[in-house]
């Protein structure tokens, strides 16, 4: 199975198994996947994840739903902007709140893997990954 777009191919496997109410997910592993996971972890997105080894010298990332009290996941969507067939960049100034500020975006600069806020921050602007909320 060839992957054109490996992460978007992660998103569904998340919102697979937030649909089907799941404690965890497995996706193969990547750094970049790793750090976009890293961000959902931050904001609270995501319980956790851990990287796993397979028996046969792959790895993948374990990655941990959240929920609140009630049973709802807390990701409410997952949406990919940019893809491999059409490019998203924006500036620092031109990345927009997602969802009012309630949501992130995930962009790819330069320097690193970045949420919206911390790239206006740091004042870089890139490719936008991601939408969450």
């Amino acid at each position: 199975m060839s992957q054109t777009d490996p992460i978007a191919d992660m998103l569904t496997v998340i919102r697979n198994g937030i649909s089907s109410e799941k404690e965890s997910v497995d996706v193969p592993f990547s750094r970049i996947k790793e750090e976009i996971l890293k961000i959902l972890r931050d904001h609270g997105f995501i319980k956790t994840y851990r990287v796993v080894a397979q028996e046969n010298n792959k790895k993948k990332i374990r990655t941990y739903l959240a929920y609140d009290v009630d049973g709802e996941p807390v990701i409410n969507n997952l949406k990919r902007i940019s893809r491999p067939g059409l490019r998203v960049y924006k500036k620092a100034q031109d990345i927009p709140l997602v969802r009012g500020g309630k949501g992130i975006a995930v962009i790819s600069a330069s320097q690193g893997i970045f949420d919206d806020e911390q790239a206006r921050q740091k004042n870089v602007g890139g490719e936008v990954l991601c939408y969450v909320w």
